[in-house]
């Protein structure tokens, strides 16, 4: 377990060097392959003190190595015009890091450290490479939504072992708590991160602010931290889940309705984008309330898909607005004859995403 974080750690001189670009790239394939060979679907695995994973783990470590890489490709135009592309690789790999360790945390105050720690590699992604003025705004809407929901969970971490003596996940399921606040205070931070219909303003903003780079593992990768939070809380809220989450099922289900809505007035490409992927979210927020095993199963699988095809999509809207300097579909248009391979590409993850 901790020799991939070791790997990780010790990747990060070489971001420094010259021409270390392609070499950071090949070396995140590398890592990924090896741990691809590492499988186990059953049991925990690979444990050490703090370390180890489960399936739904591994499911999410693997896309976000996978995402990291093609973030590196995706980026190209910091390279070419030399934009602190060291800094950037450097950004890159300290989030990598932060989402490794965030999803094989074994106790729940490792988990909250490193789940508040990937914010931060987010936010100078969107700060140092965003596009316009406005990155500021959306920064300070990321990074407040996010805080103020998560001070509740740091308190209810703290309830939990004063209550318990231990914070390890795979001995909560034997504790099943009834009280309220606690209940909400243990979902909400997750909720604002998936994010929730009512709380999900600061993501077309961060989105349509951030650089390709940021919206691929936003999209991708970090709205993934919220399901993995609530699957592994509802261990042991599982009762007072049976009588409260019918609220939660009916707002994320009729908020995923009404966004679709709007969806269909939108005309900025990223925008778009990033109002799907809160439809998505709320289907996945709707399964998990259900609390049950194929509801688990269905938002596991929605979840990695997403995560692939979202940030494909964030990818090609980047592709366009590179070539005509503008996000508006109607300025867009007739892309096919410019670029027919591209236009099979968006078919491709355009339908991928509505299925």
């Amino acid at each position: 377990m901790l020799s991939y974080i070791m790997f990780l750690i010790f990747l990060t001189p070489l971001c420094f060097l010259n021409n270390s670009w392609w070499l950071i790239q090949n070396l995140l394939f590398l890592i990924s392959l090896m741990y691809l060979i590492n499988i186990d679907f059953f049991c925990w695995t690979n444990l050490s003190y703090m370390f180890g994973y489960d399936y739904l783990s591994y499911g999410l470590v693997m896309l976000s190595f996978w995402i990291c890489v093609l973030m590196i490709m995706a980026s190209y135009s910091v390279i070419r015009y030399q934009f602190f592309n060291k800094l950037f690789l450097f950004m890159i790999l300290m989030l990598l890091l932060m989402l490794y360790c965030t999803f094989c945390s074994l106790n729940m105050v490792s988990f909250y450290f490193f789940f508040e720690g990937s914010l931060i590699p987010t936010l100078f992604l969107i700060f140092g490479w965003g596009y316009q003025p406005e990155r500021l705004q959306a920064g300070i809407y990321l990074l407040f939504y996010t805080l103020f929901a998560s001070l509740p969970l740091l308190l209810g971490v703290m309830y939990l072992y004063n209550n318990l003596n231990y914070l390890v996940f795979s001995l909560m399921y034997m504790s099943n708590f009834m009280n309220f606040y606690l209940y909400l205070s243990m979902i909400l931070a997750f909720l604002v991160k998936m994010p929730m219909y009512l709380v999900h303003l600061w993501l077309p903003k961060a989105h349509v602010e951030a650089p390709v780079s940021g919206s691929m593992i936003l999209a991708g990768v970090l709205l993934k931290l919220g399901g993995y939070g609530l699957l592994r809380v509802f261990e042991y809220l599982m009762g007072i889940g049976m009588m409260f989450n019918m609220f939660w099922l009916s707002i994320s289900l009729v908020g995923g309705f009404l966004v679709s809505l709007m969806c269909l007035r939108q005309v900025d490409m990223k925008a778009l984008i990033a109002y799907s992927s809160v439809a998505h979210m709320g289907l996945v927020v709707g399964g998990l309330m259900t609390l049950n095993v194929w509801g688990f199963y269905m938002i596991f699988v929605l979840m990695i898909a997403h995560g692939l095809c979202s940030s494909g999509l964030f990818c090609l809207a980047n592709i366009s607005y590179e070539r005509l300097g503008s996000r508006s579909l109607l300025i867009n248009k007739g892309l096919l004859n410019l670029m027919p391979s591209m236009a099979l590409w968006w078919f491709l993850l355009s339908s991928c995403n509505m299925a």
